[in-house]
């Protein structure tokens, strides 16, 4: 197996040969967005839906999307030819490009364009079937959590302070309602309903979103995005994660507190397999 091969600007290089100046604004400023698709068994999966939220990001700050869906297709097929293993995740990154550092936009930059394709590492079939723990904080990051930013320090400290504690993820709170974990967004389940957050800039909008939407309203699954107070995730029947590399995941702890009944319960179940259902039938 020969060294790992990335695209960077036009080019299919070797990692160790990949570099960008010093003065990327991506590097400066955390100036730029990304996006992560999951790829089963050599197959993208949803990747119309990530990379139309690749392009609202790069929208919502000003980037101009160089290249078509068909382009940016092409360029991850050839990053998966490139890559051995059935379960992939491919990494996007674009950021405004190479400018003499000032804060506002500089004029005439060509944006920077990095993709890789690594191996995926799923949870553990131990964790999926004991549940996982999770602690919590004050939701203490910008106001446009909406977008897929590379700027990710407050992300950084929410899961550093989860890794302190022995914990998956921290699940965050602003205000005393729920937002998301670190890198997953959260569900709770009372009374059947599958519950999760509002989409508004304070919550990345997973592509779970959309797909658990479609599920339940599919096999019958009361469904239902709203404000849910700290108070309601404690007094939950079933807590779940979602993230590309998670899919979808039981909380049976919260800050050393049980959820529920202490097990993973019947709608992670039911939607875990739906989950695959679905995989299998794209990922054909």
């Amino acid at each position: 197996m020969g060294e790992q091969i990335v695209y960077l600007n036009g080019q299919f290089v070797p990692l160790s040969k990949a570099s960008v100046s010093v003065l990327d604004r991506g590097f400066i400023f955390g100036d730029g967005v990304y996006d992560v698709i999951p790829v089963y068994q050599r197959k993208m999966f949803r990747s119309k839906q990530h990379l139309a939220r690749l392009a609202r990001s790069l929208a919502a700050i000003g980037i101009k999307d160089i290249y078509s869906n068909e382009q940016w297709l092409s360029i991850i097929g050839r990053l998966i030819e490139e890559t051995d293993g059935a379960d992939l995740l491919v990494y996007i990154q674009v950021t405004r490009g190479v400018a003499n550092r000032a804060h506002a936009f500089p004029s005439n930059t060509k944006p920077t364009v990095f993709m890789m394709v690594n191996p995926m590492s799923a949870p553990s079939k131990e964790m999926r079937e004991r549940g996982v723990a999770c602690v919590t904080m004050q939701d203490m990051r910008w106001l446009h959590c909406d977008i897929k930013s590379v700027s990710l320090l407050g992300n950084v400290l929410a899961a550093q302070n989860a890794a302190e504690h022995g914990a998956i993820e921290t699940i965050q709170f602003r205000d005393g309602f729920l937002t998301e974990a670190s890198a997953s967004n959260v569900w709770i389940v009372k009374n059947g309903t599958l519950l999760g957050p509002r989409k508004n800039n304070l919550v990345l909008e997973g592509i779970r979103y959309g797909l658990f939407e479609e599920l339940c309203a599919k096999h019958a699954i009361p469904f239902e995005t709203r404000s849910i107070t700290r108070e309601e995730v404690f007094a939950a029947d079933e807590v779940l994660l979602s993230s590309a590399t998670k899919e979808i995941l039981p909380v049976t702890a919260i800050d050393g507190k049980q959820v529920g009944q202490g097990k993973p319960g019947p709608l992670y179940a039911r939607l875990y397999e739906l989950y695959q259902k679905e995989k299998a039938q794209q990922c054909q």
